[in-house]
């Protein structure tokens, strides 16, 4: 099972000071994991949420958690890049907020058996489904220059041609299994230098972000949150490395400004209206006192937008 219900999600007063929540309001958990941001949303307000994962782990513990709330509390299996679908099939078109927390959590990488960390001997499996391709599966069958494409292109990991050389190397001997294997592996073509991050982290990120598709599934889950969204409506975006932050700073500016706008040598053309209003320019960043509390919430980034009245 996933960890502690008194968890306490990165950003918490942040994301609700950006989704103020308001008595009859609807609002989305589109990454349910421990709860945490449904229970803040729902002792802010009168209001009610639907928290969206993939993980079985996470639906077990919010069909416990609903039973507190009453009936305002609803918790949904899938993907939160299926949740225009997923909440259309409820009767629910238009929300007040939404709010993404990308990524791994800190419930999955704690627990051994699920294989996400380097630092935990385990199966090395990362789906947060339980279902479909490992990265087990990835690193024994995908040809060397794919591997070393995946571990450049999701890790943005420099080294990524040797790590990928090594991998084939020593699979060839014996297939990968476990999560100590490959982090061997990797930590023997790239080095640790003093404070720096563990030599495997880029390639272990790489892999889970390919294994669970993270970056297709934001995308999408912009899109629909897009959609779903009622004017005046509030988005807030947690990430936690520059490929999730960058997706979500690109789709929000792109959706802030009119455009195209026709130029000198360009045709008139229409413009659509923005969509979105940001309610930072930058991203904002944890306090000194929640990354002492908490160091995983050094690298957090949020990102926060209002829906204005344009259409999708």
């Amino acid at each position: 099972m996933m960890g502690d219900i008194s968890h306490t999600p990165v950003l918490l007063n942040e994301v609700l000071h950006v989704l103020a929540p308001k008595d009859g309001g609807i609002y989305v958990d589109g990454t349910f994991g421990a709860g945490g941001y449904s229970r803040a949303i729902l002792d802010a307000a009168d209001c009610a949420v639907l928290g969206i994962d993939r993980d079985p782990d996470a639906l077990a513990l919010g069909a416990a958690l609903a039973d507190s709330y009453k009936g305002r509390l609803t918790v949904i299996g899938g993907r939160f890049g299926d949740m225009r679908a997923l909440l259309n099939a409820r009767g629910v078109d238009k929300v007040d907020g939404i709010a993404l927390d990308v990524g791994v959590s800190s419930s999955q990488l704690d627990l051994a058996e699920r294989g996400f960390s380097f630092r935990l001997e385990g199966p090395l499996d990362m789906r947060m489904e339980r279902a479909g391709t490992t990265a087990a599966d990835l690193v024994n069958t995908l040809p060397e220059r794919e591997l070393a494409d995946l571990i450049f292109r999701f890790g943005e990991e420099r080294a990524s041609r040797r790590i990928a050389h090594a991998i084939v190397s020593a699979r060839r001997l014996k297939p990968f299994a476990t999560t100590s294997e490959l982090a061997a592996v990797v930590r023997r073509v790239v080095h640790a230098r003093g404070d720096a991050i563990d030599p495997a982290t880029r390639t272990f990120q790489a892999l889970r972000i390919a294994v669970n598709d993270e970056i297709g599934e934001l995308q999408r889950g912009l899109e629909a949150a897009e959609a779903l969204l009622d004017a005046g409506g509030r988005l807030a975006v947690v990430a936690f490395h520059s490929l999730e932050d960058r997706e979500v700073k690109e789709f929000l500016r792109a959706r802030s400004s009119a455009a195209p706008r026709p130029g000198r040598h360009m045709p008139e053309r229409a413009t659509q209206a923005p969509t979105f209003r940001l309610l930072s320019r930058a991203a904002i960043r944890p306090s000194e006192a929640e990354i002492a509390s908490n160091p995983r919430a050094r690298s957090a980034r949020l990102r926060a937008a209002e829906r204005t009245g344009a259409p999708s």
